[in-house]
């Protein structure tokens, strides 16, 4: 029989989890390693215990694309309770006040979303995983400590208010990596003069991936490990769907990309100096992930030098 560690070996990709409400994205990471015997796995963008949906895993030399995949769009669905906030702006958090749920059918939703889209200065909550002095500040509100955080630039593509049932509305959102759901949710309250709060979160898509073709976390307890990996929540490394305009790269200049060196190519669409593009062989094996360093000519071959390669050079 073969064990996990043998029929894992090498095992390098991208899994496509849906998580469950109550648990970390760590919890779910640490299933996935203790099923699969798999050490080298981490995830691209945190969902809060409460949340449910899409969460991606980066499998063996994957891990390597963490930085770059982590900074795709997300879309998101929930419910934003009225009638009361709460310290951590989500239903976890302490009520500021008596639960008091409000009607509010009769608000422009609609219209008090549109500030909301666009690119905004967002503060992130006092519960959140955002280092200050390295302390994250969740650790300081909950000793009753604030700690001095700093707005970040986020881009809000879509708030759109999907349907308001007495005191809760449904709506979705698209935004940019980084974005606090929860943070929208506390000053959609503030805009329609109702104390509110984030009800409940579901991440649907990071970037083109979906939460559909992701594998429940509660199957990955009984699965084998070939239904864990196997499609469509699992893709390997050379099947995955970045967000990068993919280059052709004929064996000699694979060489040259395996160790370090940059390499002169022609690109099929206009590329500008300090544009990364991927890299792939004729084998449509994915070679390296390469900033452009140099444009010869305009509409002419570049010169491009490797960030991260995930080829092994043995192969």
């Amino acid at each position: 029989m073969i064990s996990a560690n043998a029929s894992t070996q090498g095992t390098d990709g991208i899994l496509l989890v849906d998580k469950a409400p109550g648990i970390t994205s760590h919890d779910v990471v640490d299933r996935f390693r203790r099923r699969t015997k798999i050490k080298k796995v981490g995830h691209t963008g945190t969902l809060d215990p409460l949340a449910t949906g899409l969460l991606m895993l980066c499998v063996g030399r994957t891990t390597r694309l963490q930085s770059y995949l982590m900074g795709m769009g997300k879309t998101y669905e929930g419910e934003i309770q009225f009638g009361w906030a709460t310290d951590s702006y989500d239903g976890t958090g302490v009520p500021a006040s008596e639960p008091n749920p409000v009607d509010v059918s009769k608000i422009d939703f609609p219209a008090l979303v549109v500030p909301f889209t666009g690119e905004l200065d967002q503060m992130p909550p006092q519960f959140s995983a955002k280092k200050v002095g390295g302390v994250r500040a969740y650790e300081a509100a909950r000793k009753g400590e604030t700690v001095a955080l700093t707005t970040k630039r986020v881009t809000v593509h879509e708030f759109s208010i999907l349907g308001v049932e007495g005191s809760v509305v449904r709506f979705r959102v698209r935004s940019s990596a980084g974005t606090y759901v929860r943070s929208l949710a506390h000053e959609l309250g503030i805009a329609a003069g109702v104390p509110a709060h984030l009800k409940s979160l579901r991440r649907t898509a990071i970037g083109t991936f979906s939460a559909a073709d992701a594998i429940p976390f509660d199957r990955m307890r009984e699965a084998s490990i070939d239904e864990i990996l196997a499609p469509p929540h699992f893709q390997t490394l050379d099947e995955i769907d970045l967000p990068l305009q993919k280059l052709r790269v004929d064996f000699s200049q694979e060489k040259k990309l395996l160790q370090g060196q940059s390499v002169i190519m022609m690109p099929a669409l206009p590329v500008a100096r300090g544009e990364l593009v991927a890299l792939g062989n004729p084998r449509d094996q994915l070679v390296a992930i390469a900033e452009v360093v140099n444009v010869l000519r305009e509409g002419g071959p570049v010169e491009v030098k490797p960030k991260v390669v995930l080829k092994k050079s043995e192969e």
